[in-house]
């Protein structure tokens, strides 16, 4: 029971950087119907940001973070306004072909200059850890969730409380009434890659403190699980997001405690077909999704 506990620990600090992911994902589908596939690499650019401003410039973990969210959210602005705004009225799949073209470039631009070896990360945060009973509990993984948390509802408040976030609203439900009622579309779609790829890269530096090691194609495989994590909660809904990537965290470390390690990305795999055979709408739902 102690290790099952244990378990369940490990897995929400691994989904909560799943779902920092996811809810980049599920913000740029909710907005325009794409799926980004260039959004992991972008979480891979925010673990190098803090890699390079934490080794060569000597920052703690907080100007670490909010600087790899700065660089990240400039970044996806970047790429919207390039790769993907001449692209908004074309085919789907012109857009997807795009997004992962996207996702090469960055790949290998950073394995140029950085070098594709991985590189240890420099310890921003103590190794502490203490005692809840049978549980064991670091201060990273105090950390990883407890910034997740503040994300998210920050997020949230900026989507149900804010002028933008009503206008992001408005996008997503009609993009020509949007305009008919003067919302500046272009604008809202740029702050929506801007709020994402920020959150990306809060869980890029999240995830090189939690595994202590990065290289250039490390946003491959997780952002794979954040998007499987983000349909199973409901591909557009924001809380969905956050515990399809709590959920997928936990089921991985579950299948590496009491299975195989080889079974790991399997396991993310099959949850991605089922829940996209049995419930397309996600776990919420889709009047649930229109709510949110």
């Amino acid at each position: 029971m102690s290790q099952f506990l244990q378990q369940i620990v490990n897995g929400l600090s691994l989904g909560s950087i799943y779902a920092l992911i996811a809810l980049g994902y599920t913000m740029v589908y909710g907005i325009i119907k794409l799926i980004n596939f260039a959004h992991g690499d972008v979480y891979m650019i925010g673990a190098y940001t803090a890699f390079i401003v934490t080794t060569y410039f000597g920052f703690s973990f907080f100007p670490a973070l909010i600087t790899c969210m700065v660089v990240c959210g400039l970044l996806g602005v970047l790429i919207e306004r390039i790769a993907y705004r001449p692209l908004r009225h074309s085919p789907r799949i012109t857009a997807l072909i795009t997004a992962i073209g996207v996702s090469y470039v960055i790949e290998y631009t950073t394995a140029y200059f950085m070098g594709s070896e991985k590189r240890t990360y420099p310890q921003l945060l103590s190794n502490a850890s203490f005692q809840l009973g049978p549980i064991k509990i670091s201060t990273q993984q105090i950390y990883i969730f407890l910034i997740t948390i503040v994300l998210m509802l920050l997020l949230q408040f900026i989507i149900q409380k804010t002028k933008m976030g009503r206008a992001m609203r408005a996008v997503s439900t009609d993009e020509n009434a949007a305009k008919l009622m003067g919302i500046n579309v272009d604008n809202t779609i740029s702050f929506t890659f801007l709020i994402g790829s920020a959150l990306a890269g809060a869980a890029g530096i999240l995830v090189g403190i939690y595994y202590n090691s990065i290289n250039p194609l490390m946003g491959m495989v997780p952002g794979l699980k954040a998007f499987v994590a983000a349909v199973f909660g409901g591909i557009g809904s924001i809380p969905g997001a956050m515990i399809g990537g709590l959920f997928i965290g936990m089921a991985e470390t579950m299948v590496i405690a009491y299975g195989s390690s080889l079974y790991r990305d399997a396991i993310v795999y099959a949850i991605l077909i089922i829940v996209l055979i049995v419930k397309p709408t996600g776990l919420l739902g889709k009047n649930e999704r229109e709510k949110v």
